[in-house]
């Protein structure tokens, strides 16, 4: 056999490979395989075009495998310790919020959530306030109807990351891990934001009349 019969041989085994892979990290890895097998067949066929076209492809394969695996990594860190979801700031576009501004209202469609970088900001019916470095507006994408359960204004002008809910869900479709450690961080919020109500209630409860 030729050594290019060799390496197309190889890159169309991978590549049917990669056709049944279901999850991100391997999907990439044998897409890097596939580029490399290509680089050398197109290299021994002198076919530059295509292989300027695999030269290009295979830096960008290996920079979304080191994304997700980072992401995977910074998950499991984050689940360990205080409830965060700063490892999604990469994947997030950054808006400024003046003071007055609504993120979001009460009994509204919600299609994104926020990473809170600077300002403040109130959820006005629970009366708890979202300081810097916190995410709100995660919890109604695990809703039955993905509606709001409050209203979130900017009550010190600042700036937010936000990210939809599609673009979560396909992160969850790339990877399922990535899905299972945010059920359990926004499990956890929800947990903690119960907590703050409770503990409102029994300040207000023993405050004098």
């Amino acid at each position: 056999m030729h050594w290019s019969d060799f390496f197309n041989s190889g890159a169309s085994l991978f590549i049917v490979a990669t056709a049944s892979t279901k999850t991100m990290v391997p999907l990439r890895i044998l897409a890097i395989i596939t580029n490399c097998m290509l680089i050398a067949f197109y290299g021994v066929s002198h076919l530059w075009v295509p292989l300027a076209l695999q030269v290009f492809a295979l830096p960008l394969n290996a920079y979304r495998l080191y994304q997700m695996i980072v992401l995977i990594r910074n998950v499991r860190e984050a689940i360990r310790g205080k409830p965060s979801l700063e490892w999604l700031k990469p994947f997030m576009a950054e808006r400024h919020f003046r003071k007055g501004d609504l993120l979001f209202a009460k009994g509204e469609v919600a299609h994104e959530m926020f990473y809170t970088m600077t300002g403040r900001y109130v959820l006005i019916e629970l009366g708890i306030e979202i300081k810097p470095n916190q995410v709100v507006g995660e919890l109604a994408m695990l809703a039955p109807d993905n509606r709001r359960t409050a209203t979130l204004e900017c009550v010190e002008e600042g700036n937010a990351l936000s990210i939809t809910y599609e673009q979560v869900e396909q992160l969850y479709y790339q990877n399922p891990t990535f899905g299972f450690y945010f059920l359990r961080l926004a499990t956890a919020r929800l947990f903690e934001n119960v907590g703050k109500l409770e503990s409102e209630l029994a300040r207000r409860r023993t405050a004098p009349a």
